[in-house]
């Protein structure tokens, strides 16, 4: 059975991880996600899209 989840809700895991388990601070977790938003809204962010399409097709591709 194959589950799709968002981006934004795995990264959202991910830091909620980092800060419970590995001493994240807070506000870290609050200026990664000032920098997503500036990244979001720069002249980058098609590319960043791209990219990041390509890995997760590539990893969707991996046999186990």
């Amino acid at each position: 059975m194959v589950l799709p989840i968002s981006a934004a809700v795995l990264m959202l895991i991910i830091v909620g991880i980092l800060v419970k388990r590995s001493g994240l601070k807070l506000w870290h977790a609050f200026a990664c996600t000032l920098l997503g938003f500036y990244l979001a809204s720069s002249s980058i962010a098609p590319s960043i899209k791209t990219v990041t399409t390509s890995v997760a097709g590539m990893l969707t591709g991996i046999k186990l």
